[in-house]
């Protein structure tokens, strides 16, 4: 089912659409201040964010996928005598 913007329903549903979009944004950007604010606090209490920011992306990466990206990691660093 099309439905041309500016006319009738179509404005009103793509109104709550774009409403609805809004607040989704609001939410995610009190939520990046919220997690901002806990990778200052781990700072300041001695931890690295930037590690902690990885160690994250690879605790929601597949257990495969990590597996064969930690291997290549390692033979690359062995390749250049980074052991």
């Amino acid at each position: 089912m099309s439905v041309i913007p500016g006319t009738g329903a179509g404005a009103e549903q793509l109104t709550q659409f774009i409403e609805r979009i809004e607040r989704l944004e609001e939410e995610k950007r009190a939520l990046m201040a919220d997690i901002k604010d806990v990778y200052a606090e781990a700072k300041a209490t001695g931890f690295e964010p930037k590690i902690m920011r990885q160690i994250v992306r690879m605790r929601a990466m597949d257990r495969d996928l990590l597996s064969e990206q930690d291997a290549l990691l390692d033979t690359y660093r062995d390749a250049l005598g980074l052991r």
